[in-house]
């Protein structure tokens, strides 16, 4: 029987022959109007031809670029990234972006951050790919800086910014929640230490992730911060079928199933879902028909919908 539920969002239309701006823009109307509570995106720079990352991964939209075509013609809905990687930017640039665009929305943003994992997108990025730990964490810290101080001035190993105004701040103070992505445990214990969460990836298994949030959480209390407090984001990359018997993946199923997966995902400390069809395969591949995964989303969007929440 369901329980409690996360906050549900949505992945934005960015990736494969449904990321469209008429398709964008419809997208984030309706979820806006039935209740979701924000539309994420994700960042690929590259598909190498010898990485074999899939089709989803083959033509994707600039993440922070969709959000502010769509930011434009809502009002609500939150606006998240999941996930940047953080060191192919500068971070005086990102925090330029990142506090032009939570202006533009009316503090609607969150900045999902990660360190990246793939050497082909580093070479390109013209970034060391060594030391990325300790660069992820100085980033971060500049980042505060830039957000929070007026002047700002940062003098570190990596990144150095002179003493200059860096306006305008961002809406939402000291600034736009930070949540950090990452696999390894002290990924996971950076994200509760120097964020305010933690973004899963597609490649987390969900009857799992209780692991992964506990490592999180331990993180927030080494730093004498509320372990309750950080948010736990998780993409759900959903498949809407038939009852399904036996053993399945969670989020594959009914409706009734999928909403059970959802309240057990809560029950271990996820806080946000947000349901993913650009990694889906009948979805968000170039080959795909659009007119079918538009389709597919509206029927999935109904399905979830938090307005729809009474049955």
């Amino acid at each position: 029987m369901t329980g409690e539920l996360p906050l549900i969002g949505f992945g934005l239309p960015v990736s494969g022959s449904w990321a469209t701006p008429d398709t964008m823009r419809h997208i984030a109307r309706r979820a806006e109007e039935l209740g979701y509570a924000a539309l994420w995106t994700f960042q690929r720079v590259l598909d190498p031809v010898d990485a074999d990352l899939g089709a989803a991964h083959r033509s994707v939209f600039d993440s922070v670029v969709a959000l502010a075509h769509v930011a434009g013609c809502t009002t609500r809905i939150g606006l998240g990234t999941a996930t940047l990687c953080a060191p192919f930017t500068p971070p005086a640039v990102l925090a330029k972006t990142m506090a032009s665009l939570d202006v533009l929305s009316g503090g609607r943003l969150s900045v999902g951050l990660g360190i990246g994992w793939m050497p082909q997108e580093y070479a390109a990025a013209g970034v060391p790919f060594t030391r990325r730990g300790p660069r992820m964490e100085e980033y971060l810290r500049c980042l505060e800086v830039l957000w929070t101080q007026d002047p700002a001035e940062f003098d570190g190993e990596f990144y150095t910014v002179p003493r200059s105004h860096v306006l305008p701040r961002p809406v939402q103070h000291p600034h736009p929640p930070l949540l950090l992505g990452g696999t390894a445990a002290p990924a996971l214990r950076r994200a509760g230490r120097l964020a305010q969460g933690w973004i899963g990836s597609s490649h987390h298994d969900l009857s799992r992730i209780g692991d992964c949030v506990a490592l999180v959480r331990e993180g927030a209390a080494a730093a004498d911060r509320d372990p309750s407090a950080v948010r736990i984001v998780v993409r759900g990359v959903v498949e809407p079928t038939g009852h399904a018997r036996g053993s399945r993946r969670p989020l594959h199923g009914s409706r009734e199933q999928i909403l059970d997966d959802l309240a057990a995902l809560r029950a271990v400390g996820v806080t946000e879902v947000f349901l993913d069809l650009n990694l889906s395969p009948r979805v968000g591949s170039p080959s795909a028909d659009a007119r079918s995964s538009v389709a597919f989303a509206e029927q999935v969007l109904d399905a979830f919908a938090p307005a729809h929440r009474a049955t």
